[in-house]
């Protein structure tokens, strides 16, 4: 049985440079909220939390220096925590950032702001945020042909997959007068997404690792179940049954923008093992 491990599997720029502040301010600091999970990983959010980093959603629960995690927050989460008076220590990812920027200058400019992504994902949520809560979230062909407006703008969730963005895209130029796009899909989702694409062709199984609340690691696994025999979506070794493995000859594994390299390697391990 061979194993192979994808190319760009595991920690984005944006997620390790979110670890990188977080473990510079954790030696600042003997005490560290976090508003929101750092990232979307369950055993990298533990394993921070023993460190110090206190996981909250309630501003009224932060009375110490806070991080923004990687997805970014809304503008008036900054105000707040600014009103406390705490400091903000601002991990968001550059990416997001630019999405921001871009969606706050969209409505500056007059159009009416799509934003094509998770509408329950907290990076949505921030973009959202920078158009006053003026935009409408799409994810889909059909919710992009209920688009009514002659003037539309359009952002991106930094980790959604560029085909699907390139179909809705299509479908809103056919009926938009004036469309102005921002493609704002993070250059490594997008390498990940074809490594994971190309590996899952020549693969009879693939395991896709990575948290289940991560959406980037949901779309990897959603390309593996559409073109490998079969594909298998985990968080640790534990979940791996043995059996998926009978008369398998090829194994591929893929990892998630949150996943950390030495689970991806655990995994490997263990898969090895089965030999």
């Amino acid at each position: 049985m061979i194993i192979e491990i994808a190319e760009n599997a595991g920690f984005c720029y944006g997620v390790m440079r979110a670890i990188d502040i977080a473990n510079r301010a954790l030696d600042k600091h003997n005490k560290l909220y976090s508003f929101g999970p750092i990232i979307h990983n369950p055993q990298v959010v533990d394993e921070y939390e023993k460190k110090g980093l206190k996981v909250v959603e309630d501003i009224d629960k932060v009375n110490g220096p806070v991080l923004i995690r990687s997805h970014g927050v809304a503008p008036e989460i900054y105000e707040k925590l600014e009103k406390k008076g705490v400091e903000i220590i601002d991990a968001t990812c550059p990416f997001v950032k630019e999405a921001q920027r871009y969606a706050k200058q969209l409505v500056d400019e007059g159009y009416r702001v799509v934003i094509f992504g998770d509408k329950d994902h907290p990076e949505v949520k921030a973009h959202l945020g920078y158009t006053k809560y003026t935009a409408s979230v799409i994810n889909s062909e059909n919710e992009a042909v209920k688009i009514k407006a002659t003037r539309v703008g359009v952002v991106c969730q930094t980790t959604q997959s560029v085909e699907r963005f390139g179909r809705v895209i299509e479908v809103l130029s056919k009926k938009i007068r004036e469309l102005k796009v921002f493609n704002t899909i993070c250059d490594a989702t997008d390498k990940r997404q074809k490594a994971a694409r190309e590996l899952a062709e020549r693969s009879d199984l693939m395991i896709v690792i990575g948290g289940k609340n991560s959406a980037n690691t949901r779309k990897l696994y959603e390309i593996c179940k559409e073109t490998a025999k079969s594909a298998y979506y985990i968080e640790t070794e534990k979940e791996i049954d043995s059996k998926w493995f009978n008369g398998v000859e090829k194994v591929g594994i893929t990892a998630g923008a949150s996943t950390p390299s030495y689970l991806i390697r655990r995994i490997y391990e263990f898969v090895k093992a089965l030999k």
